[in-house]
């Protein structure tokens, strides 16, 4: 049987990806391996490819979504998308294509870059065997190629009957949000069954643990919008998945849970992380949140906002939001501008978890100096001051009547 990173941390071995994280992250290397064993820290891995940690100690990861829809089609836009995740700083691509041929589109997104995948295997399944004659095996048989294909991570939604019973009637504004949560849901109604994925739990397990793919456990039950307060739904989630977040643990497989995403109050996003956190200290992967439903067109700004709260507050992964979120279908530069957002929302988070980084107080000191090529270099984003600053002096702003250099002199003790 393959050994996981959870079977040698238990056994106490520190493998190469365990010591590379510990150096990346500024980790010790027996700190590693512990919450490895204990599963508040993955490692996220993909053949030839750098390692990723996301959880406990870790630096802030942010996920990239894209892939194609029924209505646009254009793998080569998609593979763009990809190119500009890994350039300005994703940690890991999620492939949600729906349209086309989504192995093929999946394959030139996985030789175009060196992040780390996750799928939504259902999509795929719906896809080619239609949501009303889809059968389990098809969605296991779906699951099992995405594995071939080298993926790293697989998020399935472990919604049960009873949080369907439960909802049926509730009053949300939005009802259910989630599309991979939906096509399971409606799975379960049309066949009068249980979760396919809770029912074969173990076997998928097995399947994962093959090539030590991280298990991803959905939200289903995430609020649609911010009016959509947390109620009994989203409990019984949590608890579902924290229940099966560990027992994939102890069949050597790392989990990761999502949790406290899509919309929620601003005031309630410290207490719904710890919320999480004492559940299971498991990673917990947020997308967004979006603390208002009015940014429409610039939920990338409200969402990063949320995102910098939930960071903060103990988040370890954030899902990006984009421009076009609620809209349409992402472009290029739409997909670098919610990246851009997010790559700031998580700097503000690690800030608030483990202080301020030596990053800024270089910027800070480039731009006491003028060194305006300097400020640029240090920028999450280079490209974009490198054409809004001057070459030299002060900027366009103040001209002449700069404060750091009416007051330079006398702030130095030279006069």
């Amino acid at each position: 049987m393959i050994k996981t990173q959870i079977d040698h941390a238990k056994n106490g071995n520190i493998t190469s990806e365990m010591r590379e994280i510990a150096r990346v992250e500024g980790i010790g290397e027996e700190l590693v391996l512990e919450r490895v064993a204990n599963g508040s820290l993955v490692i996220m891995t993909r053949e030839g490819c750098p390692p990723v940690a996301i959880g406990k100690g870790a630096r802030t990861k942010i996920n990239v979504n894209l892939g194609t829809s029924s209505a646009t089609i254009d793998p080569y836009a998609e593979v763009e998308k990809a190119r500009i995740a890994q350039r300005y700083g994703a940690a890991t691509i999620t492939d949600l294509s729906m349209g086309g041929d989504i192995p093929s589109i999946r394959k030139m997104i996985l030789s175009n870059t060196e992040l780390p995948v996750t799928t939504v295997p259902i999509y795929q399944a719906i896809v080619e065997c239609g949501m009303d004659r889809v059968s389990c095996d098809d969605i296991l048989s779906h699951l099992q190629k995405q594995i071939d294909e080298g993926v790293s991570s697989m998020l399935l939604h472990c919604v049960e009957k009873k949080m369907l019973e439960k909802l049926k009637g509730s009053g949300r504004v939005m009802g259910m949000v989630s599309k991979g949560g939906s096509f399971t849901s409606a799975f379960m109604l049309l066949n009068g069954c249980e979760n396919p994925f809770i029912e074969h739990f173990d076997e998928i397990m097995r399947m994962l643990r093959k090539n030590d793919v991280v298990l991803s456990l959905g939200n289903t039950m995430r609020s649609g919008c911010v009016h959509d307060l947390k109620d009994e739904v989203q409990l019984m989630e949590i608890e579902t998945n924290a229940v099966l977040a560990k027992r994939a643990n102890g069949m050597g497989v790392q989990a990761i849970i999502n949790g406290m995403g899509g919309h929620i109050q601003a005031s309630e996003i410290p207490d719904s992380v710890r919320l999480y956190k004492e559940k299971a200290d498991f990673p917990l992967f947020v997308a967004g949140p979006l603390p208002t439903d009015i940014a429409v067109g610039y939920d990338h700004i409200a969402g990063a906002v949320g995102a910098s709260m939930a960071s903060g507050a103990g988040a370890d992964y954030l899902c990006y939001i984009t421009p076009a979120e609620h809209l349409s279908l992402p472009n290029p530069q739409q997909v670098k501008e919610g990246l851009i957002a997010f790559r700031i929302a998580a700097h503000i988070g690690d800030s608030m978890k483990y202080g301020l980084n030596d990053s800024d107080l270089m910027l800070a000191r480039k731009r006491a100096a003028f060194d305006w090529r300097g400020q640029a270099e240090l920028a999450i984003d280079p490209d974009r001051p490198a054409q809004m600053c001057p070459d030299e002096g002060p900027c366009s702003m103040c001209g002449d009547y700069c404060a750091i250099r009416i007051m330079k002199n006398y702030l130095s003790g030279d006069e």
